[in-house]
């Protein structure tokens, strides 16, 4: 089914346009980054130049190469200014004046992530830099580059987008400043923000300002931010909302206008299906329902009646229609989100705003936002329409070289190593974790591309990647085991307004066969020349349980020895914060995974991923947790520390202490944080309770915490008496009498000092 806009209108297709007239110079090697490579195409002055903090790979797994791509096959010629110094304006004007628009990037990954650790220490390498050099992009490089690029040509066009500008689009909390910090948009000084998957937009913004019209006058494309006029509506027939009177923040009552949010589970309009549920499923249901963080309630009008006509034939056609009038109703609304200057100041409030945009991200029902920022405002379009199967297909088929600009030599670059012989083959993740930010940034909604897509890229690996052997590194996305799945009703799709299809259980919509996987990796590995097809991405192993037969496919085939998963805690309180299922699913699916490796006859075994110091976990969960890692036998040598994300659900409670996963009052329980360097450094402690140097933290913490049973050299012990020689933090001297910390609680509730 094609996807349709708000209105009911399709979008246009993404290679429907009429190609601009600079078509006639063909496709370009690489994509200039220098004068003398212009001179060589034949071009007088580039049309689009895009900024990136990256160095420049002709990749689809970077998004300059696929933007510049795309643009290249709209008839437009794109020129690359990677890594500039950005110290002057200079760099900025190597390639002249672009007639359209420079379109600013920080790169793959915001800047401050890739320039930092969770602890705030600068990193010493860059994975997206030649020879992994570091510092060679500024901190919050869109709003440097931005600057520059505005410095540089005064009357130029500016666009910012990718991740650093999705994730920033609204006032939003900035780990790195402790601060609240404005949208992204007022800083750069940017014309206009792109955010998302950004094909659409950036292909019609195009065509538009070939055809003369003023960047100013395009305020209606989908996936966009701009600066306006405090008070601006785009026409008379538009109604502007305060977001309060959607989800009041304050005493827990009745929303005013509660009519967008779907029930939990399934729609009202659609019967339950036949589908059974995991076993696991209702003793992890039970135990999430004790956890203090109980995260989602959902409102709808006339709930009873609803459940009494559930799944009779007139029930869907009056739901279809109810859902065709509110979306008619709902484009042309704009949700007013409280001011920067508010939620600066209120966490209630920034808690608030955070629940409101999530809950108008979904392209069928979302609403424009829009939010003060002193005398103007930030507007926000709803997001993009998702790309259809025959669009991906057109994007990724595109000629990309598959290798980085000849102007490095044989300089390596690290993130291309890794991914010079993998292939994605989706985008979006309706996983909905707290922690991350694909969500916000992709989408919830599955983009798949066709096998032949696929295997047409993987005859490109064959005959075009050096150093290829005959192995696929990956065939994956944000989500290894998403492919082609998707809601069982495209009008339910539309309407829901759930923040994770598959937390606190899977919902019976949502279509969970993993049969279009399985095919298409027995296709992958029977082109000639392929050896072998690993699976190096995320396994979402609540939804791998549900196909004995693909978990069998994968054992067999695909995993060379160790399979990385995820199941981040043990414990279900800080689970249900992290919107991750039980570790009841981690132990099914290790109970599946190491049958089919016995009937294989291979010797395989999982590698689990945890996060430490993440909202709403105590001390004592990571104590639990560290004593699950040691009953099984594990032994981490790289742990994870929560590292705050712009516009992650996670971040939000880190920053205010509310749960924006239900309705947030000033009254309501408070979410426990851990922000100290000293508290962090324990909570990682507990994850590699093995190491001689965190011995005295641990040993001091379980005195304090009553578990001095667990100090001792027996095999129930976690922590030994004796202490190794030239071992202990050495940071922090005699942690044992200068430690002074606070004991968090488990679950919920406030921190003592």
């Amino acid at each position: 089914m094609k996807p349709k806009m708000p209105n009911g209108a399709l979008p246009k297709p993404l290679f429907s346009y009429r190609p601009y007239w600079a078509k006639r110079f063909g496709i370009a090697p690489f994509l200039p980054m220098s004068r003398e490579e212009m001179e060589a195409l034949g071009w007088d002055s580039c049309d689009v130049i895009i900024v990136s903090g990256d160095a420049y790979i002709d990749h689809p797994s970077f998004s300059t190469a696929l933007i510049g791509r795309l643009l290249e096959a709209q008839g437009f010629r794109v020129g690359i200014i990677a890594q500039p110094d950005w110290h002057s304006a200079e760099p900025f004007r190597v390639l002249g004046r672009p007639n359209l628009f420079f379109g600013v990037s920080a790169g793959n990954m915001d800047s401050m992530v890739n320039r930092y650790t969770a602890d705030r220490k600068i990193r010493s390498d860059d994975a997206y830099t030649p020879d992994g050099a570091p510092n060679r992009r500024p901190d919050r490089a869109v709003i440097v580059y931005a600057q520059r690029c505005r410095e540089a040509y005064p009357e130029a066009n500016v666009v910012i987008g990718a991740i650093e500008a999705s994730l920033r689009r609204v006032a939003h909390y900035d780990y790195w400043s402790d601060t609240v910090r404005r949208s992204v948009l007022p800083d750069a000084k940017a014309d206009l923000l792109v955010y998302g998957n950004a094909e659409r937009a950036m292909v019609a913004l195009a065509h538009r300002l070939a055809m003369g019209e003023p960047i100013a006058a395009i305020r209606d494309l989908r996936g966009t931010a701009f600066m306006t006029a405090r008070g601006w509506l785009p026409a008379d027939d538009w109604t502007e909302i305060d977001s309060t009177r959607v989800d009041t923040p304050g005493r827990l009552d009745r929303p005013a206008n509660p009519y967008g949010e779907t029930v939990r589970q399934d729609c009202p309009a659609m019967a339950k299906t036949a589908e059974s549920s995991v076993p696991y499923e209702k003793a992890e249901k039970a135990s999430v329902k004790k956890a203090a963080a109980q995260p989602l309630i959902f409102y709808t009008q006339d709930r009873q009646a609803r459940r009494q006509d559930r799944g009779s034939k007139s029930a869907v056609e009056s739901g279809k229609a109810e859902n065709a009038g509110h979306i008619a109703a709902r484009s042309r609304t704009v949700i007013r989100l409280p001011s920067y200057e508010q939620v600066r100041d209120d966490p209630v409030l920034y808690a608030h705003a955070s629940r409101t945009l999530h809950l108008e991200s979904n392209p069928g029902n979302a609403r424009a936002l829009v939010q003060a920022h002193g005398a103007r405002d930030v507007w926000l379009n709803p997001p993009p329409i998702p790309l259809t199967t025959a669009e991906m297909d057109g994007v990724y088929d595109l000629p990309f070289q598959r290798k980085p600009h000849p102007a490095y030599g044989q300089a390596r670059i690290p993130a291309y190593e890794m991914i010079r012989f993998s292939i994605n083959i989706m985008r979006g993740c309706f996983g909905g974790c707290t922690f991350c930010s694909i969500t916000e940034h992709e989408g919830r909604i599955i983009q798949s591309r066709s096998e032949a897509s696929v295997l047409r890229e993987i005859e490109d690996i064959r005959d075009k990647t050096p150093g290829f052997t005959g192995i696929i590194s990956d065939l994956g996305g944000p989500t290894a085991n998403m492919y082609r799945m998707a809601c069982r009703d495209k009008h339910i799709e539309s309407a829901c307004r759930r923040l994770s299809c598959v937390f606190p259980d899977i919902c019976h919509n949502l279509i969970t066969d993993h049969a279009p996987l399985i095919d298409l990796y027995r296709k992958a590995r029977a082109v000639p020349g392929v050896k072998r097809i690993l699976i190096s991405s995320g396994l979402r192993y609540d939804l791998a349980v549900r196909s004995p037969e693909y978990i069998r496919e994968l054992v067999a085939h695909h995993v060379g020895g160790y399979l990385k998963i995820a199941p981040e805690h043990t414990e279900p309180g800080p689970l249900a914060y992290m919107m991750k299922p039980g570790i009841g699913a981690y132990d099914q699916f290790k109970r599946l995974f190491d049958k089919a490796s016995r009937d294989a006859g291979k010797e395989q075994y999982l590698i689990p991923y945890f996060i430490a110091a993440h909202p709403g976990t105590g001390d004592e969960d990571m104590l639990n947790l560290s004593l699950w890692l040691k009953r099984n036998g594990f032994r981490l040598d790289q742990v994870q520390t929560f590292l705050p994300t712009p516009m992650a659900l996670a971040t939000t409670m880190f920053r205010s202490g509310r749960n924006p996963l239900k309705k947030v009052t000033r009254d309501a329980p408070r979410v426990s944080t851990v922000r100290g360097a000293r508290q962090r450094r324990l909570h990682k402690a507990f994850l590699r309770y093995h190491d001689p140097d965190n011995w005295p933290l641990l040993r001091e913490t379980l005195k304090q915490m009553g578990r001095a049973d667990l100090i001792g050299n027996g095999k129930r012990h976690l922590v030994p008496n004796f202490q190794p020689a030239e071992t202990g933090d050495k940071r922090y001297g005699n942690p044992i009498k200068k430690l002074k910390m606070r004991i968090l609680p488990p679950r919920g509730g406030r921190s003592s000092k």
